[in-house]
Protein backbone atom coordinates (compact mmCIF):
# COMPACT_ATOMS: atom_id res chain seq x y z
CA UNK A 1 0.00 0.00 0.00
CA UNK A 2 1.24 3.47 -0.89
CA UNK A 3 1.11 5.45 2.37
CA UNK A 4 1.00 8.81 0.61
CA UNK A 5 -1.98 7.84 -1.57
CA UNK A 6 -3.69 6.23 1.43
CA UNK A 7 -3.31 9.42 3.45
CA UNK A 8 -4.68 11.49 0.58
CA UNK A 9 -7.66 9.13 0.13
CA UNK A 10 -8.28 9.28 3.86
CA UNK A 11 -8.39 13.11 3.73
CA UNK A 12 -10.76 12.98 0.74
CA UNK A 13 -13.00 10.58 2.68
CA UNK A 14 -13.04 12.86 5.71
CA UNK A 15 -13.99 15.84 3.52
CA UNK A 16 -16.74 13.84 1.80
CA UNK A 17 -18.06 12.58 5.11
CA UNK A 18 -17.95 16.08 6.60
CA UNK A 19 -20.09 17.40 3.76
CA UNK A 20 -22.42 14.41 3.72
CA UNK A 21 -21.79 13.56 0.07
CA UNK A 22 -20.50 10.56 -1.84
CA UNK A 23 -18.18 10.26 -4.82
CA UNK A 24 -17.72 8.06 -7.84
CA UNK A 25 -14.90 7.58 -10.31
CA UNK A 26 -14.69 7.18 -14.08
CA UNK A 27 -11.26 5.80 -14.91
CA UNK A 28 -9.48 4.75 -18.04
CA UNK A 29 -5.67 4.76 -17.84
CA UNK A 30 -5.66 4.35 -14.05
CA UNK A 31 -7.70 1.15 -14.32
CA UNK A 32 -9.68 1.66 -11.11
CA UNK A 33 -6.69 2.69 -8.98
CA UNK A 34 -8.49 5.80 -7.62
CA UNK A 35 -11.46 3.64 -6.59
CA UNK A 36 -9.06 1.16 -4.97
CA UNK A 37 -7.41 3.95 -2.97
CA UNK A 38 -10.77 5.22 -1.78
CA UNK A 39 -12.01 1.78 -0.76
CA UNK A 40 -8.75 0.97 1.04
CA UNK A 41 -9.94 3.40 3.73
CA UNK A 42 -12.14 1.74 6.38
CA UNK A 43 -15.67 3.14 6.40
CA UNK A 44 -15.50 4.18 2.76
CA UNK A 45 -18.95 2.74 2.02
CA UNK A 46 -20.35 5.82 3.76
CA UNK A 47 -18.85 8.19 1.16
CA UNK A 48 -17.80 6.17 -1.89
CA UNK A 49 -20.55 5.05 -4.25
CA UNK A 50 -18.92 3.32 -7.22
CA UNK A 51 -16.15 3.25 -9.77
CA UNK A 52 -16.47 2.90 -13.52
CA UNK A 53 -13.40 1.48 -15.25
CA UNK A 54 -14.02 2.34 -18.90
CA UNK A 55 -10.82 1.45 -20.65
CA UNK A 56 -11.97 1.48 -24.25
CA UNK A 57 -14.13 3.66 -26.45
CA UNK A 58 -17.17 1.38 -26.44
CA UNK A 59 -17.24 1.24 -22.64
CA UNK A 60 -17.01 5.04 -22.40
CA UNK A 61 -19.97 5.33 -24.77
CA UNK A 62 -22.13 2.47 -23.50
CA UNK A 63 -21.62 2.78 -19.75
CA UNK A 64 -21.14 6.53 -19.29
CA UNK A 65 -22.91 7.86 -22.36
CA UNK A 66 -19.92 9.67 -23.82
CA UNK A 67 -21.11 10.80 -27.28
CA UNK A 68 -19.26 9.19 -30.20
CA UNK A 69 -18.87 12.65 -31.74
CA UNK A 70 -16.95 13.88 -28.69
CA UNK A 71 -14.45 11.05 -29.04
CA UNK A 72 -14.32 11.35 -32.86
CA UNK A 73 -13.50 15.05 -32.73
CA UNK A 74 -11.30 15.18 -29.61
CA UNK A 75 -9.99 11.66 -29.03
CA UNK A 76 -10.34 9.42 -26.01
CA UNK A 77 -7.58 11.34 -24.25
CA UNK A 78 -9.04 14.84 -24.20
CA UNK A 79 -10.61 17.26 -21.78
CA UNK A 80 -13.91 17.01 -23.68
CA UNK A 81 -13.97 13.24 -23.25
CA UNK A 82 -13.14 13.25 -19.54
CA UNK A 83 -15.74 15.97 -18.96
CA UNK A 84 -18.35 13.71 -20.57
CA UNK A 85 -17.05 10.79 -18.49
CA UNK A 86 -17.31 12.76 -15.23
CA UNK A 87 -20.83 13.92 -16.10
CA UNK A 88 -21.80 10.39 -17.13
CA UNK A 89 -20.56 9.03 -13.80
CA UNK A 90 -22.70 11.61 -11.99
CA UNK A 91 -25.73 10.57 -14.05
CA UNK A 92 -25.14 6.83 -13.49
CA UNK A 93 -24.55 7.00 -9.73
CA UNK A 94 -25.75 8.63 -6.56
CA UNK A 95 -22.52 10.62 -6.29
CA UNK A 96 -22.38 14.37 -5.84
CA UNK A 97 -18.78 14.54 -7.02
CA UNK A 98 -16.87 12.52 -9.60
CA UNK A 99 -13.38 12.38 -10.99
CA UNK A 100 -12.66 11.15 -14.51
CA UNK A 101 -9.22 10.25 -15.86
CA UNK A 102 -8.03 9.23 -19.32
CA UNK A 103 -4.46 9.23 -20.55
CA UNK A 104 -1.53 7.65 -22.30
CA UNK A 105 0.51 5.82 -19.68
CA UNK A 106 2.86 4.18 -22.16
CA UNK A 107 5.22 2.79 -23.01
CA UNK A 108 3.62 3.23 -26.45
CA UNK A 109 0.58 5.03 -27.83
CA UNK A 110 1.86 8.58 -27.70
CA UNK A 111 1.83 11.08 -30.54
CA UNK A 112 3.44 14.47 -31.10
CA UNK A 113 0.24 16.19 -29.91
CA UNK A 114 -0.35 13.74 -27.07
CA UNK A 115 2.93 12.17 -25.96
CA UNK A 116 3.21 9.33 -23.47
CA UNK A 117 2.46 10.82 -20.06
CA UNK A 118 -0.45 12.95 -21.29
CA UNK A 119 -3.36 12.59 -18.88
CA UNK A 120 -6.67 14.46 -18.89
CA UNK A 121 -8.78 14.99 -15.77
CA UNK A 122 -12.29 16.22 -15.08
CA UNK A 123 -14.18 16.72 -11.86
CA UNK A 124 -17.94 17.18 -11.73
CA UNK A 125 -19.71 18.53 -8.66
CA UNK A 126 -23.50 18.30 -8.59
CA UNK A 127 -26.19 19.59 -6.30
CA UNK A 128 -28.44 16.72 -5.33
CA UNK A 129 -31.69 17.19 -3.43
CA UNK A 130 -33.45 13.99 -2.36
CA UNK A 131 -31.19 12.08 -4.74
CA UNK A 132 -32.11 14.19 -7.78
CA UNK A 133 -29.41 16.16 -9.57
CA UNK A 134 -30.37 19.80 -10.09
CA UNK A 135 -27.26 21.33 -11.55
CA UNK A 136 -23.62 20.55 -11.89
CA UNK A 137 -20.34 22.15 -12.80
CA UNK A 138 -17.41 20.44 -14.43
CA UNK A 139 -13.79 21.50 -14.58
CA UNK A 140 -10.98 19.82 -16.45
CA UNK A 141 -7.27 20.00 -17.13
CA UNK A 142 -4.52 18.24 -19.02
CA UNK A 143 -1.17 17.23 -17.52
CA UNK A 144 2.04 15.76 -18.86
CA UNK A 145 3.68 13.35 -16.42
CA UNK A 146 7.10 11.75 -16.69
CA UNK A 147 8.35 8.30 -15.89
CA UNK A 148 7.37 4.78 -16.78
CA UNK A 149 3.81 3.44 -17.00
CA UNK A 150 3.54 2.88 -13.25
CA UNK A 151 4.86 6.36 -12.46
CA UNK A 152 2.46 8.07 -14.89
CA UNK A 153 -0.50 6.16 -13.48
CA UNK A 154 0.48 6.86 -9.87
CA UNK A 155 0.86 10.59 -10.57
CA UNK A 156 -2.55 10.54 -12.26
CA UNK A 157 -4.16 8.91 -9.22
CA UNK A 158 -2.59 11.51 -6.94
CA UNK A 159 -3.71 14.40 -9.16
CA UNK A 160 -7.24 12.99 -9.38
CA UNK A 161 -7.57 12.61 -5.61
CA UNK A 162 -6.00 15.99 -4.88
CA UNK A 163 -8.45 17.59 -7.31
CA UNK A 164 -11.39 16.07 -5.44
CA UNK A 165 -10.00 17.34 -2.14
CA UNK A 166 -9.41 20.84 -3.54
CA UNK A 167 -12.96 21.06 -4.91
CA UNK A 168 -14.44 19.84 -1.64
CA UNK A 169 -12.42 22.39 0.33
CA UNK A 170 -13.56 25.19 -2.00
CA UNK A 171 -17.16 23.93 -1.77
CA UNK A 172 -17.04 23.88 2.04
CA UNK A 173 -15.82 27.47 2.21
CA UNK A 174 -18.35 28.78 -0.33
Amino acid sequence: MDKSLYSLAERVGQALNGQGIVMATAESCTGGWVAKCMTDVPGSSAWFDCGFTVYNRDAKQQILGVPAAVIDVNGEVSEATVEAMAEGAIAQSRAAITVAISGIAGPSGGTREKPVGTVCFAWCLADRVAGVMHNSRTISCRELFSGDREAVRRQAVEKGLQGVLDILQDHASA
